[in-house]
């Protein structure tokens, strides 16, 4: 035989046992669901990394179910933040009977989806925020980050406390996430003695925010409160301070963004804050680990929720290889009855599948960077 010919059959059989290796392993599709186009993109981006850097961990590793492999494929889904978009999409996904699903990122797109993905018998996985969501008693819906309860509240104690803050003006962009936070963001802040001089509200669209800006500056306010996202957030703050508004901008997760600062085109001090769930990444090994993985695999930090999503994938992962199943009922009980140690805190749910305790992180900004302060 020629050494043409023993190279091709060598090659044959390369392939043949890659095909046969190909075959032998179960193929878990997990669906995915941000908005990775669109005015929210970075934060969908983010998510969805967050997931793929998981999963990549994960298949390296190896998982096996009734001792054969199984590896973990993402099917990624653009809702564009829209709820009609959501919707269809969990439908498409429960037509292809995927069972599993990291997502969605809004509020305002979980609640109608999650109807669909749960009466599909799918386990969901979401940051939404809005306490809502896990009110409306989904048995396969879990969330991977704080609640609004927690996000405003703590937002409310920093202004009062740390921030000294007196008088505050609150606007929010109508989006049930924005509406959520605002309230608990309010309705703390009463109860620590600020006094709301003014409330407005715009939309998840809006760009021109001078009309508001003007009541709010004759109100007067120490601060300002925005429970939104930062495709509003950025030019809310170059248009507060071009208005003469020089008082602290505060926020939830939606804000918590470098891009918020790029939005705002301000290269000096932002004198804007905001929470995120989770604690301090870089105040513990696994959190600088995670950073340092991601940055190496995508050249760039990681926004708000990539680490959420990484855990969120890990502790999927570490729940099917425990019951040695994909059965989801299985898999919700393991998660429900158990416990996983994540890069941004333990993983451990109440009955409305809340978690039972979820540090919160006040943030700022030092330049682009989102900077952590204090953990509430």
């Amino acid at each position: 035989m020629t050494m043409k010919k023993i190279a091709f059959s060598l090659t044959a059989l390369a392939l043949g046992l890659a095909a046969m290796t190909a075959q032998a392993q179960e193929r878990i599709r997990v669906g995915f669901m941000s908005p990775v186009t669109g005015p929210q993109a970075a934060n969908g981006v983010d998510n969805r990394d967050g997931v793929l850097l998981a999963i990549k961990e994960i298949n390296a590793k190896g998982v096996k179910i009734g001792g054969k492999p199984v590896v973990f494929e993402l099917d990624i889904n653009d809702d564009g933040a829209d709820p009609k978009q959501g919707v269809q999409i969990a439908q498409s996904l429960s037509d292809k009977k995927v069972k599993f699903v990291m997502g969605p990122y809004n509020s305002g797109v979980t609640m109608p989806a999650a109807r669909v993905l749960n009466d599909s018998d799918i386990v969901v996985l979401t940051v939404a925020s809005n306490p809502k969501i896990t009110e409306m008693s989904y048995n396969n819906l879990f969330r991977i980050g704080a609640s609004d309860n927690q996000l405003g509240t703590k937002m409310a104690t920093y202004a009062a406390q740390d921030l000294k803050i007196k008088t505050v003006a609150v606007i929010d962009d109508r989006t049930a996430y924005g509406q959520g936070v605002a309230r608990e963001f309010t309705e703390q802040a009463k109860r620590l003695g600020v006094k709301v001089v003014a409330s407005e509200f715009t939309t998840d669209k809006a760009t021109d925010f001078s009309s508001i800006l003007t009541n709010i500056r004759a109100s007067k306010a120490d601060a300002v409160f925005y429970g939104g996202y930062s495709p509003q957030g950025g030019p809310l703050l170059k248009q507060m301070r071009a208005l003469g508004i020089s008082g602290p901008l505060l926020g939830g997760d939606g804000i918590c963004s470098s891009e918020t600062a790029n939005l705002s085109q301000i290269s000096g001090d932002l004198n804007t804050f905001c929470t995120q769930g989770g604690s301090m990444l870089d105040r513990s090994d696994k959190g600088q680990k995670f950073a340092q993985l991601y940055r190496a695999e995508y050249k760039r930090d990681p926004l708000t929720y990539a680490a959420a999503f990484y855990d969120g994938m890990h502790m999927l992962a570490a729940a099917i290889e425990s019951t040695q199943s994909t059965d989801t009922k299985k898999v919700v009980q393991a998660i429900a009855n158990g416990k996983y140690a994540g890069v941004t805190g333990e993983f451990s749910y109440d009955a409305k599948h809340d978690l039972k305790s979820s540090a919160v992180t006040v943030y700022t900004f030092k330049g682009k960077d989102v900077v952590p302060l204090k953990s509430l």
